[in-house]
């Protein structure tokens, strides 16, 4: 059969042959095995559901098999033959093309190009899923591909619950991952639960089908990295020649590298997974390969000399170079690590002096043997930045819950008070004060024609209309319109696409909702010849609520709250998105946070106008409102300003308080 063919079928009529895995594939580790007996029975009943009975005795071995082997069920059987990638739009079997764009933006998500470990719809993190396996891939392709535009179609946890019977302005999708009740939402509940097939971790793009590979996370990195060395180096130094020290290729890690060329340092990555040190290097996204460390040091020392704008991928561990670095007195500028701290146990970080291979083992026989070792290692990695940093060295906390695990673990990484930690979040010290609060976020693209023309003439009209804003842009703002400005005048030259021809951009309310409104005429006059999906990743103004990255910076108490995200996502939905997310869990972890997206069609019409500017708006200033009400001065700044331009938008603002009439009144 064609692929529209196999699409429109969703599960086969006939029971496929077994599939062999593929050996040089990128595969999942193997998950620890927590299940008993009975709850094994239940996770293959669970997973024979979908299937008629009389496929029934084949497939209880077969996945009792997989359960074994894995951790998880994935049906692997069931992977569809055809290549998986994000196709023209107009390739795919719907009767509406939001449901069309949707379907490319799920197999962009899992294209091998993009997908850390494909074969296990497996998109970014160690865990972050699309699907908890083939069937519901296949089963949410098929719907899909006929849905009306008077359907929803509502997926529980990669689970296609069904289409339903709703209205041209509503959501076509609604998605949740990991939406546990909260006395179950510790990290063994998430291996338990998803083992049995009830759930899973979408992180915060896979799961919600917005991922566009690296270079979702490129931009952000780039802008992190840039202010860092702003904040350490003199007004007349440029990074050239200095060192940005950290950890990680993975699909968000591995912007990295890239990001440091951009920003025009020396970046030393490490990474323990050869395959994915070798894969980042395939695609360009770092220059140079090495995995011994006297020809580290050497290679480094040589850049440091040359003042090289290089990006220098070691295939080891972070804690041998950080530890060698210090001893061979190499001064590092900025520190930071970016591996899968979130999944400390289950393949997100690796423990020292014990080879990759080891470890995966190890992970799934000996767990608590596994958690030792990391834990160990986690004491050891915060022992080396310490001696960096009383040095000189600026370290942040990059979001991933490194700082977080490594107290847990007991390092020497708290402040003098016991309750903060002794390094700062990138978010309360450049991300959050500095954009967040201001309104700017990554706003994102994709061109549904696959037409690297249609990209180029966005990029083009992105760049045009952030031009325009800035000549009237306030003061406070300003650097920031000018980054972005030159981000999008560099895009295409950076050679940022992996999967589909997609685009990301840090802007507030008034840039995206203008961008958008741009790129819809053009798709009505035909200059851009399809629709572009909008969204953003979830690490945004609004999308998230963590207390240790995304809303650091909030120090009213609320940032253990999750109102913000849960708000941002409804009020999405009933302004014009075309899909919508909820999660649990992403970047920092399953239990430490809430975050919530979107996605929205653009295909030239004046309903897709009037939707996004509506949505837009809300999508922005939720998250604002929120952060001024905190007393975040650059926030009530922003909202002020929106509210003097929009006379419908009210906000309740906060009113200060002296320090003075405080001090003493619980003495």
């Amino acid at each position: 059969m064609d692929f529209k063919k196999v699409i429109l079928q969703g599960l086969p009529i006939e029971l496929p042959q077994k599939k062999t895995y593929v050996k040089n594939a990128n595969h999942a580790p193997k998950r620890k095995d927590i299940l008993s007996k009975a709850e094994k029975t239940l996770a293959v009943r669970n997973a024979l559901r979908y299937f008629p009975k009389t496929w029934h005795s084949e497939l209880a071995k077969e996945f009792a098999e997989e359960l074994k082997r894995f951790g998880r069920i994935y049906m692997h059987r069931f992977k569809p033959d055809y290549k998986m990638y994000a196709r023209p739009v107009s390739e795919y079997p719907a009767k509406t093309i939001q449901a069309a764009s949707i379907m490319l933006m799920i197999q962009n998500n899992l294209d091998p190009k993009v997908a850390q470990h494909p074969e296990e719809l497996i998109t970014y993190g160690g865990n972050g899923a699309v699907f908890q396996n083939w069937a519901q891939y296949l089963l949410t392709m098929e719907y899909l591909a006929n849905m009306t535009a008077e359907q929803t179609l509502h997926i529980y946890s990669g689970h296609p619950m069904g289409l339903f019977p709703s209205n041209t302005e509503a959501p076509r999708v609604v998605v949740t991952n990991g939406m546990m009740v909260p006395n179950y939402s510790q990290p063994d509940d998430l291996e338990k639960y998803n083992a049995l097939g009830v759930t899973q971790y979408g992180q915060m793009t896979a799961g919600s089908y917005m991922y566009i590979g690296p270079q979702g996370i490129v931009h952000g990195t780039t802008i992190t990295v840039m202010n860092a060395f702003r904040k350490v180096l003199h007004k007349d130094e440029t990074p050239n020649g200095k060192i940005f020290l950290t950890a990680g290729l993975g699909g968000m890690s591995g912007a990295q590298p890239k990001s440091g060329n951009i920003v025009g340092c020396i970046t030393i990555c490490a990474e323990v997974n050869t395959a994915a040190a070798k894969k980042r290097h395939q695609q360009g996204w770092v220059d140079v390969l090495i995995d011994n460390m006297d020809e580290l040091i050497e290679r480094t020392r040589k850049a440091q000399k040359q003042k090289e704008i290089v990006s220098i991928a070691f295939i080891g561990n972070i804690v041998h170079v950080w530890e060698r670095f210090y001893e061979e007195n190499i001064h590092v500028h900025l520190g930071s690590d970016q591996t899968s701290l979130h999944n400390p146990w289950a393949g997100g970080y690796y423990p020292v002096d014990i080879s990759f291979e080891e470890a995966n083992q190890m992970m799934s026989d000996n767990p608590d043997r596994f958690k030792k070792h990391v834990k160990n290692t986690l004491r050891r990695h915060a022992a080396a930045i310490n001696k960096h940093t009383a040095k000189g060295t600026y370290f942040f906390d990059y979001g991933n819950a490194f700082l977080l695990e490594a107290s847990r673990a007991g390092a020497n990484v708290m402040a003098k008070n016991n309750v903060d930690f002794k390094y700062p979040s990138y978010v309360q010290d450049i991300l959050g004060p500095m954009c967040f609060d201001y309104g700017f976020g990554p706003f994102r693209w994709v061109c549904t024609s696959g037409n690297e023309e249609d990209l180029r003439k966005t990029d083009a009209i992105a760049l045009a209309v952030m031009r325009e804003i800035k000549k009237n842009a306030p003061e406070e703002i300003q650097q920031q319109m000018q980054d972005n400005i030159t981000w999008i005048k560099q895009a295409d030259t950076n050679n940022l696409v992996v999967g589909s021809q997609a685009r990301i951009l840090y802007a507030d309310a008034e840039g995206r909702a203008k961008i958008a409104d741009a790129f819809n005429k053009a798709i009505g006059t035909g200059e851009i010849t399809a629709p572009i999906v909008l969204g953003r990743d979830h690490h945004d103004v609004s999308g998230t609520d963590s207390p240790y990255r995304e809303t650091s910076n909030i120090y009213d108490g609320s940032k253990f709250t999750a109102d913000m995200a849960i708000h941002n996502v409804i009020g999405d939905s009933f302004r014009g998105a075309t899909w919508i997310s909820i999660h649990n869990g992403g970047g920092v972890g399953w239990g430490e946070v809430i975050n919530g997206g979107f996605g929205i069609v653009l295909d030239g019409s004046n309903e897709a106008s009037n939707r996004l500017k509506n949505m837009l708006f809300y999508d922005v200033n939720n998250g604002i409102s929120r952060r001024s009400w905190a007393r975040n001065p650059e926030a009530i700044f922003a909202i002020k300003r929106e509210m003097e331009r929009t006379p419908q938008l009210k906000v309740t603002l906060p009113n200060s308080v002296e320090d003075e009439l405080l001090e003493k009144l619980f003495d």
